[in-house]
Formats: structure tokens, sequence, C-alpha cells
């Protein structure tokens, strides 16, 4: 599975971003999606991620309330929804594909190449 993750950019904070995550070469409708992030100097962290048949979703605290994941399976395609954006959600943003519901990197099989996102004060 190759996944190619799509949306970044330069927002305000407060603003909104989607990012997309389009996964080609085998069908991802049996995995589990997962959205990392990295900011600079820091450790990759989960950030949520999605059940195969999109029915569950789970949160990072910090994210909670604000981040939306969902998935189009019939496009391939996983979604994350940013909503008031703050300058701490700066990072890469990635995602990642999983046989199961996990928030641990070391779960997860497949890696896309990542997205800067960037929320400006």
């Amino acid at each position: 599975v190759q996944l190619q993750a799509s949306g970044g950019g330069l927002v305000q904070a407060g603003g909104s971003l989607k990012l997309s995550c389009e996964a080609s070469g085998r069908s991802n409708n049996h995995y589990r999606m997962g959205w990392f992030r990295q900011a600079p100097g820091k450790e990759r962290e989960f950030v949520g991620g999605i059940s195969s048949s999109g029915g569950t979703t789970y949160y990072a605290d910090s994210v909670k309330g604000r981040f939306t994941i969902s998935r189009d399976n019939a496009k391939n395609t996983v979604y994350l929804q940013m909503n008031t954006l703050k300058p701490e959600d700066t990072a890469v943003y990635y995602c990642a594909a999983s046989t199961r519901l996990t928030t641990v990197i070391e779960g997860y099989d497949y890696w896309g190449q990542g997205t800067l996102v960037t929320v400006s004060s």
C-alpha cells in the first residue's frame, strides 16, 4: 500500500485545513488508518485514528473537538479536517495504515510521506 498525504499549507490561527490521504497499489479499505504529526524537535505523536468501516474514530486529547477523521472507501481516501487551528498544531502530518486499532507508531505498517501544516499566530 502506498499512501500519499496532501492538503497541508500555511493558515492563520483559528483557521481550518483539510488533509487527504489517498491509498494506491492495493485497497486500504480493510486497514485501520491513523494520522500522526511531528513538530520540529519533537517526537512523532498520534493525532487520531479511524476503523476500517469508518464507524469508530478516536483522537488525542490535544485535538479532540477540533479535528475530525473520516474516510471514503470508494475513493481509498482518508481525511483529517482540522478546525480552530493553533500555532502548536504546526507539524508535518503523516497518515498511516494498520491492521488493528492502535495509537502506537509501531503498530502501523505503511506510512505516507507527510504534509506540512504551519499555523501562524
